[in-house]
């Protein structure tokens, strides 16, 4: 039988509608003159202008980049460095990993940090922003328990503050809405089911500093030559989910809750919010290790994770769950299911079976109660 992929949240499976929309793509360079240049020109403006559509902005609000990780990077240094210094940088302890390193980076240079804490659901608390802000990150979801986040409260807090806004919109987007009102937005193509790339949406008026300096383009935001292809195939992700959001969500938690509720009659207790991505199934077990599980899946022909896949190789617990306030047992227990675009609901009845047998092959958890 096949594999089963329940990692969505890690990676989604590159679409069909990129694949095709990446066939015959021009090679040239789009800052050459030529011919071959002005084609690619041409498909890297195509390429804006749908991603500028799909996101409510003016084009030149819209910047590529090679990845979210390097979206955030830019928008958090961008912003933070343009600053001088002046007001504290803000972000919750749960955050991804791109947000917290660039935030510990920025202190390490001088800056005013304030990492502020989450509540047991991985839920951020917009009135925990303190005056001084001057820059507030926040994720639209966490990408380890799905907690969808107060963003729109967030947002109107801290620009009561007049602190600039950003938002890692890199997982969620192909579930929910990216709201209005964030100042800065960083998208993940790999996330997005594109495979490569990354964007970051800055609004009109607001000014970075470049991470990469050289030409002028992306607006002076990044400068060397633009991958033609990873912007083509990032912008027509973004196309794709919002196109196809509202049917794939209904079947992703259909799929979640059966997967879900398995978990919890194996020991599981979940975790995160009841506000959260439709396509997360992710539960805690007690006196389980979720290396030993996901090996246990993966023998069985499942891909599964238990927590970020930035994190993979690290014998740490997940600083998500830890920050949630669970105990170092709990949070080393982790088991992360997502389903994604191309899941079926016969994949989902057989990883049922799959799932039952591998995890009775070791003791049952207790539960966290």
């Amino acid at each position: 039988m096949s594999r089963i992929y329940l990692d969505d949240a890690s990676s989604s499976p590159v679409l069909p509608e990129v694949i095709e929309a990446l066939r015959d793509l021009p090679d040239g360079n789009p800052s050459s003159l030529h011919a071959e240049g002005r084609l690619a020109r041409a498909a890297l403006d195509r390429a804006r202008d749908m991603a500028a559509r799909d996101l409510g902005a003016d084009r030149t609000e819209i910047s590529f980049t090679g990845s979210g990780t390097e979206a955030v990077n830019l928008a958090l240094f961008g912003a933070a460095r343009r600053l001088s210094k002046r007001g504290v940088v803000v972000t919750w302890a749960a955050e991804h990993q791109s947000v917290l390193g660039a935030v510990r980076r920025l202190q390490s240079e001088g800056h005013a940090v304030q990492v502020l804490e989450v509540d047991r659901t991985a839920l951020a608390d917009h009135d925990s922003i303190p005056q001084g802000a001057a820059l507030v990150s926040i994720s639209l979801a966490n990408n380890e328990v799905g907690t969808i986040q107060p963003v729109a409260a967030i947002i109107a807090r801290a620009h009561e503050l007049g602190a600039l806004v950003h938002l890692d919109a890199c997982a969620g987007p192909r579930w929910i809405p990216v709201p209005d009102g964030p100042d800065l937005v960083s998208l993940s193509g790999h996330k997005l089911g594109a495979g490569r790339g990354g964007i970051l949406f800055v609004r009109d008026g607001v000014k970075i500093d470049p991470l990469l300096y050289g030409g002028p383009q992306e607006w002076g935001r990044r400068g060397g030559r633009e991958d033609v292809a990873a912007a083509t195939a990032v912008a027509m992700a973004l196309a794709t989910c919002l196109r196809e959001r509202d049917s794939r969500t209904r079947i992703a938690a259909r799929q979640a809750a059966t997967l879900r509720a398995l978990l919890i009659e194996m020991g599981g207790v979940p975790t995160g919010a009841d506000a959260r991505l439709p396509n997360f199934a992710t539960c805690a077990f007690h006196e389980r290790r979720g290396e030993d599980m996901l090996l246990a899946l993966d023998l069985a022909g499942i891909a599964a994770s238990s927590g970020s896949a930035c994190a993979s190789g690290s014998l740490d617990p997940s600083h998500v769950l830890l920050a949630m306030g669970l105990t170092l047992e709990e949070a080393l227990g982790s088991l992360r299911l997502t389903t994604g675009y191309a899941t079926t609901d016969d994949e989902v009845s057989r990883a049922n079976e799959i799932i039952r047998s591998a995890l009775s092959l070791s003791p049952l958890g207790r539960g966290l109660g």
